[in-house]
């Protein structure tokens, strides 16, 4: 890769681009060196490309200079899949935030990747409909990330990950070609190459419009709380439910230290005695919704739930879901930083793998919480440390390798929506 002084970059990029959207100062690109990850990279140049023109011209240019590019959306990513290394530049489209047609006859919109997750849904709220993926960052995080990442979040247990809700999108190659790929209707002609670039993580080019599936609000939903005496117990609830033929909306777990972190944050009346919490929503319609009630609080009882919860209105429900999303904010009372992993196990292994990592914590040392996607084994150890101790930061690094060869022991995969990043690519 050529090296070429940071000025003559902005030179040749400010050509393309208002020289406002061409940042070289070294605080900025320290910052953008970074994502929600613990990764460290290097970075050369930041350009902020407005329009698909743009964003073709500017990897035109970086091909032309034999300069890598680094993708970016709100930087919120949590593998250092954002990060670049050796000067790279960063091509960022979180100025791209329009939504730019909404038609609920599919339904379906198209948007620009800059646009945050949870705008998305505002936006199409007075409609009936919202967007299904909701990562638990999806106030800050963006769609054209989610795609890159393949984002799933709580409600993706029984309506799927991004790749479900992808219809179609406008792609930017590395050598500036343009594509369209997909679109709105049912079987479009050609190779279905949009879930190769689902989960992509920008490798094999820019995302630069999206089409995604909009999805009708149930006409009932409820959300309960249960809560157990042992993680076993609680592991128990989430087999005997799904073994039930019940596939929730969603199906989360917390336990004891994260429940006490959380409850002081939020204030939501959770029992911080219990050893884990369960958090599980059904919908559909008001008959089925009964039914699906009534097999959560009997599996609840036969598994051992000191009590079944059921939110009381919209306004309990919604705490118990900013309990859920306002997890990895709370840790901030256990310690100034944390590192998130990203596993999948098979749901028949949970109880084993928990186990496993209370015993990783133990050896190393640390203080390792669980809140996670329970329905689908998507696990999500959160080790809480300081980065100024440098021995505490090789002890997590040393943890973090443990809890990955421990799920991949069990049959279990590397990542099930953070993506690969810097962090696992070379356990690939």
């Amino acid at each position: 890769m050529a090296t070429i002084p940071v000025s003559t970059l902005r030179e040749r990029f400010e050509r393309l681009l208002d020289p406002t959207r061409v940042i070289d100062h070294p605080l900025e690109r320290r910052l953008y060196a970074r994502d929600g990850s613990i990764a460290q990279g290097d970075c050369g140049l930041v350009v902020l490309p407005q329009t698909t023109a743009e964003v073709a011209a500017c990897v035109r240019l970086a091909r032309e200079l034999d300069l890598a590019v680094v993708p970016r959306g709100s930087g919120t990513g949590l593998c250092g899949g954002a990060v670049p290394l050796d000067g790279a530049v960063v091509i960022s489209v979180a100025r791209m935030s329009r939504i730019l047609e909404i038609d609920p006859e599919v339904p379906c919109a198209r948007v620009e990747p800059g646009v945050l997750n949870l705008d998305l849904t505002t936006a199409v709220r007075h409609l009936g409909l919202h967007y299904a993926p909701d990562p638990s960052s999806q106030q800050v995080c963006s769609i054209g990330g989610n795609v890159a990442t393949n984002a799933g979040g709580p409600h993706c247990l029984a309506s799927g990950v991004t790749a479900q809700h992808v219809l179609g999108m406008e792609i930017v190659l590395a050598d500036g070609e343009v594509l369209r790929l997909g679109g709105p209707a049912p079987d479009p002609p050609g190779y279905d190459l949009r879930g190769f670039v689902v989960g992509g993580e920008g490798t094999l080019g820019i995302v630069t419009e999206v089409t995604v599936r909009l999805t009708r609000d149930p006409a009932e939903v409820r959300t309960m709380l249960l809560d157990f005496p042992t993680v076993r117990q609680a592991g128990e609830a989430v087999g005997g439910i799904i073994g039930e033929g019940v596939i929730p909306a969603a199906m989360e777990m917390m336990d004891r230290t994260m429940t006490i972190a959380v409850e002081a944050f939020v204030h939501a009346d959770l029992p911080v005695d219990a050893a884990a919490l369960l958090l599980v929503e059904v919908d559909g319609t008001p008959a089925e919704v009964a039914a699906q009630v009534a097999v959560v609080e009997e599996v609840g009882a036969r598994t051992g739930a000191r009590q079944v919860r059921v939110a009381r209105d919209e306004a309990e429900r919604a705490l118990f879901w900013k309990a859920r999303k306002s997890a990895f904010g709370a840790v901030a009372r256990i310690a100034p930083n944390y590192y998130l992993h990203d596993c999948v196990v098979p749901r028949t292994r949970l109880v084993e793998i928990l186990e496993r990592i209370g015993e990783i914590a133990a050896e190393h040392g640390l203080v390792i919480m669980n809140v996670f996607h329970a329905g689908d084994g998507n696990l999500h150890p959160l080790i809480a440390f300081d980065r100024r101790d440098p021995v505490q930061v090789e002890r997590v690094h040393a943890a973090g390798t443990a809890i990955i060869e421990a799920c991949v022991a069990v049959g279990g995969v590397l990542s099930g929506e953070h993506g690969i990043g810097l962090e696992k690519r070379d356990f690939m």
